[in-house]
């Protein structure tokens, strides 16, 4: 069984083993990551590995092979350290050449400094958060896909994460710090940590303005408030250039949790504060990039998955290695559309038109850019959703459990004019400051303009309303950087609920017509939901990740028939059909194609698109005429 392999309970003899047998080839860095990838693609052994997302710190064995499934919430500037450095055995006055990657403290007698073989090397590091707003249900299943037995460690002391630091200091031997050849340290980034680390799974605190410049003490920095979870500093050896800010991975690395990084950390900020000059880190930078390794553990990336998706249902690779996988999930669709079609128009109360609008939304993903246009996107406004009443809690609640990532963020006056929505950089802690909108890409964000009331918007409530238009209409955010902004482009779904029209763009509205008026509006929804299995849900989710995931092409017969179905459209009255109603009704077009399991469009599927906007055209204008809004 592979779980009682050396090469998960102990890579680091792995690593060792490889360096000794390579006779100062520079190969042997290779062979170590192509020796764990195999490793893992055997018989699901990845399985086999324990998880940080599922596992608590303290039931994991320090140096042992583990897996975070995350997203690279900050990039660190890149650190140096010792790949190679040699050590003195007093006792028997001998000399060793050893490996120091993928370590953060040495082993093994006095480190010899001025060593001909001492090699510096560089790497970079990655703070990395759990995927934000992830749902119940994903976690739940990743979870439950582990067969890695795990017990409390004996070498790492359960209640150490209870303790405060310093407290650390009371040891008498502490392993030596892999130092680095002119400073004397392990890396030039490893400095400090926090005076309070006495949270391990610690919520995130809220992103109020009031507290954006605090960083006297250390907060998970994660993106959405209320968050819990494990954050970690990866260290990234190779081909760091090819990740990026956001993205979603699932890490093998060898897990760092020595309590000495926090002693050395401790030292370090001690002696800033007597001689400032001798280190260029500012004691907010020492906090934010050294934290106690018991609160923030340290990962030493072997490999990195990217994560294309997060449904545990279905494989997490590229699309174009998922054939066979999706074609089964297509033999379903049309049932499982049928289904869910049935089960939405039940949510929204008999409205069996915008159940068929949510659908097409929930599988709606930025597939190209055309310059600065977003192609693909669909952002839909439900209006007509009553104000005083919690059907739009529940309805957030449904689309919690049907996909994998999402967030609802309530539009009142005091959240508009305080959360800390687009993040901004820190440069007294040289650290990103996360924000709400820091996302990753598929999550679902549900913005529920129901809770907005009246009342004055000050500058931050201003800016978070155009950070939120720019989402909607360019799907990306202007991260703050102080003396200038810089563009992340994003791809979330946003799905806008409202009384009336709302108040920022959309690419579609669809005002509410409910057909059932249920007495008791909290009943019935839970008895809808109550009515789905299990496994009915599951069928949803793979469907919607399915469509989502499908190829989409346009022949050029079809593509001609459209401009001419265009043309005919315009010809009693150019005013009813503009460019950009041509643009939204070919997008409806294709989601609905492929809501349909169809990856082409078709002629037939070109008319039905047609009647669907018409529909949703005339119940706009009705809307219109009897409450004198806009549509």
């Amino acid at each position: 069984m592979p779980t009682v392999h050396d090469w998960i309970n102990n890579p680091l003899a792995v690593v060792d083993g490889l360096f000794a047998q390579s006779n100062s080839s520079p190969d042997w860095e290779k062979k170590v990551v192509e020796y764990f990838k195999e490793k893992l693609k055997l018989n699901d052994a990845h399985t086999w590995v324990p998880s940080l997302n599922d596992v608590p710190l303290y039931y994991l064995k320090p140096n042992s092979l583990v897996k975070f499934r995350c997203m690279v919430q900050d990039m660190f500037d890149p650190e140096f350290f010792m790949g190679v450095y040699e050590t003195n055995d007093l006792t028997s006055n001998s000399k060793q050449v050893k490996c120091g990657k993928y370590k953060d403290i040495t082993v093994g007698g006095q480190v010899d400094f001025n060593s001909r073989n001492t090699v510096t090397s560089e790497r970079q590091t990655f703070y990395c958060v759990p995927i934000p707003g992830e749902s119940q249900w994903a976690k739940e299943s990743y979870a439950g896909t582990s067969q890695a037995r795990v017990v409390p460690s004996t070498s790492y002391v359960p209640n150490r994460h209870k303790r405060s630091y310093e407290e650390d200091d009371e040891m008498d031997t502490q392993p030596q710090q892999l130092k680095d050849v002119s400073q004397g340290t392990q890396s030039s980034a490893e400095s400090h940590g926090n005076t309070e680390p006495k949270r391990q799974e610690t919520e995130a605190p809220s992103h109020d303005s009031s507290s954006a410049h605090c960083t006297s003490s250390l907060d998970l920095n994660f993106p959405l408030p209320g968050e819990k979870g494990p954050a970690c500093l990866v260290k990234v050896y190779e081909d760091w250039d090819g990740f990026k800010l956001n993205d979603m991975l699932e890490v093998f690395g060898i897990l760092s949790v020595d309590p000495a990084l926090s002693v050395i950390a401790d030292e370090r900020e001690a002696s800033s504060l007597l001689d400032p000059t001798e280190v260029t880190e500012t004691v907010e930078e020492q906090r934010v990039h050294s934290p106690p390794p018991s609160l923030v553990p340290r990962l030493h990336m072997l490999y990195a998955q990217p994560l294309v998706h997060n449904n545990p249902l279905l494989p997490s690779s590229a699309p174009e290695n998922n054939g066979d996988h999706l074609s089964s999930v297509l033999g379903e669709l049309a049932s499982v559309r049928a289904e869910l079609h049935t089960y939405l128009t039940h949510v929204l109360m008999g409205d069996s038109l915008a159940a068929e609008y949510l659908i097409l939304h929930l599988i709606s993903n930025v597939y190209s850019r055309r310059d600065v246009l977003p192609l693909g996107k669909f952002t839909l406004n439900l209006s007509g959703c009553p104000h005083s009443s919690p059907y739009t809690e529940h309805l957030y609640k449904v689309i919690q459990q049907l996909v994998p990532s999402s967030y609802r963020l309530c539009m009142s006056l005091h959240n508009m004019n305080n959360q800390r929505m687009v993040p901004r950089k820190d440069y007294t802690a040289n650290r990103l400051v996360s924000g709400t909108l820091q996302l990753a890409n598929n999550t679902s964000l549900f913005l529920d303009e129901t809770q907005l009331e009246q009342g004055q918007l000050d500058a931050t409530g201003v800016r978070n309303i155009t950070a939120l238009g720019n989402l909607i209409s360019w799907q990306k955010v202007d991260y703050d950087f102080n003396y200038h902004q810089m563009e992340f482009p994003c791809n979330i779904n946003v799905l806008i609920t409202s009384e009336g029209r709302s108040l920022l763009p959309s690419d579609s509205q669809v005002n509410l017509r409910p057909t059932l008026n249920p007495p008791n509006l909290e009943e019935y929804l839970s008895a809808v939901q109550v009515a789905q299995v299990p496994s009915q849900f599951n069928k949803y989710r793979i469907y919607l990740s399915g469509a989502r995931a499908l190829n989409y092409t346009i022949s050029d017969e079809i593509t001609k028939a459209v401009e001419e179905d265009f043309v005919e459209m315009r010809k009693d009255d150019p005013q009813s059909m503009s460019a950009e109603d041509l643009h939204r009704l070919l997008v409806v077009a294709r989601l609905l194609s492929l809501s349909h399991g169809q990856n082409t469009l078709s002629r037939d599927g070109w008319m039905k698109a047609k009647q669907l906007e018409a529909l949703r055209i005339s119940r706009t204008q009705q809307q219109k005429s009897l409450s004198g809004n806009e549509p």
